[in-house]
């Protein structure tokens, strides 16, 4: 017990380094600002006005989402401006799935310890993913906590809104037997599955690079595609149904999700060669087969189900935005999704 008196710095928080953490961030979080966007950083709520002229009967989408436990093999090895594009595509990538253009983002993050340095990495990697996106950064939170965080984790997560006409949402009501499956490339295992890949390579050294041609802490940290933008042109393109964003569950967890009652999807798997990082955890873990499909992306981040005839259509649309695609399969009567 003493008399002497207490202050918020004396439990761990650092309210000066707060600020400075704002003030570092300022100007990448103001460089994600759409036209509708009001007012800066700083306020107590993020202001964006929709623009009413553009849309007949605009329809908003939510998404929340966080990056997992890649981030720990971030702080691990001190990488910390890419996990914010990881964190901006777990939520556009899901919201584009309807056909929404993703508005803007809310980033939350925490800390242990409150370096403004470091937060400012996290957050520029959050503008970056957003201006992939074409999304504005329009607010968020840093919080501080000492005790409950060691003082170099963190974690993340954020929420965005879209927005989508109506009578323009895609969904599974859309699809129809014989329609064409196009697979688009991921960029590597994305941010699903890291529990499982932190227990494989532990003890390994992530220096070397493992026969992968890169070290193999630069592969596990690979940012996760952000494929909202090649959607939204693809369907200017062709006609498209429906996307699938390939996260925790692959192919057979997710594609279902998009499918109405009674129909499925036959998938060949030769389309498409695995990336060498899923054959490096399936050999170290070991993994079996299935186990792999059920957990990880194998090479492919989104799934277009575009009309039958579409189907080489989509794939010159989107190689044509840098996007590797092929058609994968085809959507067939009877539930479920059949690999071969």
């Amino acid at each position: 017990m003493t008399d002497e008196p207490l202050s918020y710095a004396d439990a761990g928080v650092d309210l000066d380094a707060a600020e400075r953490s704002v003030e570092l961030i300022g100007e990448v979080v103001k460089a994600t600002h759409r036209p509708e966007v009001l007012g800066g950083i700083g306020g107590f709520g993020g202001l964006f006005e929709l623009d009413l002229a553009k849309w007949r009967h605009p329809v908003l989408v939510s998404g929340t989402d966080g990056v997992g436990t890649k981030v720990d093999l971030a702080r691990r090895l001190g990488v910390l401006d890419t996990v914010g594009i990881d964190l901006v595509a777990m939520v556009v990538d899901d919201l584009v799935v309807t056909g929404a253009e993703p508005l803007f983002f809310n980033d939350y993050v925490s800390v242990g310890d409150l370096d403004p340095g470091r937060v400012a990495d996290l957050v520029r990697g959050i503008a970056e993913g957003c201006r992939i996106a074409g999304c504005a950064l329009v607010g968020g939170e840093t919080a501080e906590h000492p005790g409950l965080l060691a003082p170099d984790e963190f974690d993340l997560a954020g929420f965005g809104v879209g927005a989508v006409e109506r009578d323009d949402i895609l969904g599974p009501e859309r699809v129809r037997v014989g329609d064409a499956v196009v697979g688009m490339a991921s960029s590597g295992i994305h941010s699903n599955g890291y529990s499982l890949v932190r227990r494989i390579v532990d003890g390994l050294d992530l220096g070397d690079e493992h026969g992968l041609g890169r070290p193999l802490g630069e592969v596990l940290l690979e940012p996760t595609r952000i494929y909202a933008l090649d959607c939204l042109a693809l369907t200017v393109a062709v006609d498209v149904h429906a996307f699938c964003h390939v996260t925790g569950g692959g192919l057979p967890g997710n594609l279902p999700r998009v499918l109405p009652e009674g129909l499925g999807v036959r998938i060949d798997t030769a389309t498409w060669e695995r990336p060498a990082v899923f054959g490096f955890l399936q050999r170290q873990g070991p993994v079996a087969e299935d186990e792999m499909w059920r957990t990880f992306n194998q090479g492919v981040g989104m799934v277009a189900i575009v009309a039958g005839d579409a189907g080489d259509a989509a794939v010159a649309a989107l190689r044509d935005r840098g996007v590797d695609a092929w058609v994968m399969g085809e959507v067939v009567a009877g539930a479920g999704v059949e690999l071969t």
